[in-house]
């Protein structure tokens, strides 16, 4: 379990870092949602291009991609009908809400955790590619439209075209699929600027720490406890019975793909919230909740089908 050890020690201390920076006051105050709107509006987008024009896209047409979408799925519905029955929230943090219950933290604790445990990083590509090219664009639509006030059918068809993130992974797949070689001076730098991408927003979301409560009152923690339990416990589950008696994955894809699903939340979510200003406090507690949490489910998952 070396891989979900380091995985886990290297994102907590980036959020370390950043809730130090917050608490001693070293950025003045503020900082955290500047970090916030650079990681979303440069660095990350960058990051996805970089990582995206170099990935293999028949990876979208696999039997253990299609296993982690119906998890994925089926934990976006399930919670969207206890969201509906018990909390009736709008729809920005109903969306919040299923996204956080089931988007993976696929690359600062999945890319370890597959080279170490899994033994190949090929089982994380394949859900990086499924976050950036579909969940994440229509996450952003919907948080787009609903929070602008207005929806119209142009603000639909532009909408990504007015995103950063969505222009960036649509380009790097439009690449990686035409087989065009981008040259080194123009990768250097995206590389460079790219490579802040996620230490801005793991110390952002350390910033937002401070001063801060886990589960406090009137913070939506019951909405937290809900994507938790479906984000660790029933994803993994789900994609377990899919994975086996649905598309018949080998020993190996199986224990690699309930690994994917018990992945924690992934930080993305809590800068998708901090960028749109909805649901910010729910979002930082599921993070760090099923960041918590994930430790001992990824070591039963380990224990029983590795």
């Amino acid at each position: 379990m070396g891989g979900v050890l380091i995985g886990f020690s290297i994102i907590g201390f980036v959020i370390l870092v950043g809730y130090l920076v917050e608490r001693f006051g070293v950025a003045g105050p503020g900082a955290g949602r500047v970090l916030n709107r650079m990681a979303f509006f440069v660095a990350t987008p960058a990051l996805l291009f970089t990582v995206l024009v170099h990935s293999d896209v028949r990876v979208l047409f696999s039997s253990f991609l299609v296993t982690v979408l119906c998890s994925v799925l089926l934990g976006m519905l399930l919670y969207l009908v206890v969201s509906r029955i018990f909390f009736r929230m709008p729809v920005p943090e109903s969306m919040l809400g299923a996204t956080s219950a089931t988007y993976v933290n696929a690359n600062n604790i999945g890319l370890p955790v597959a080279i170490y445990v899994l033994g190949s990083a090929q089982y994380v590509a394949p859900v990086l590619l499924l976050q950036l090219l579909i969940l994440a664009p229509i996450t952003l639509a919907v948080l787009d439209m609903t929070t602008s006030g207005k929806v119209s059918v142009r603000s639909i068809l532009t909408q990504p075209l007015r995103n950063p993130m969505i222009i960036a992974s649509v380009a790097g797949v439009l690449l990686a699929t035409l087989e065009v070689p981008v040259p080194e001076a123009v990768m250097a730098p995206l590389d460079l600027i790219g490579g802040a991408a996620i230490p801005m927003v793991l110390m952002s979301f350390g910033m937002s720490l401070h001063g801060q409560r886990l589960l406090e009152a009137g913070s939506g923690r019951a909405q937290v406890i809900v994507a938790t339990v479906i984000k660790v416990a029933l994803m993994p589950v789900i994609a377990y019975l899919f994975g086996r008696f649905v598309f018949d994955l080998d020993a190996a894809e199986l224990f690699a793909v309930v690994t994917v699903s018990a992945l924690p939340t992934a930080q993305n979510i809590f800068n998708f919230a901090s960028r749109y200003n909805r649901a910010v406090v729910a979002t930082r507690d599921t993070v760090l909740l099923t960041t918590l949490a994930s430790v001992p489910a990824l070591i039963i998952v380990a224990a029983l089908l590795a």
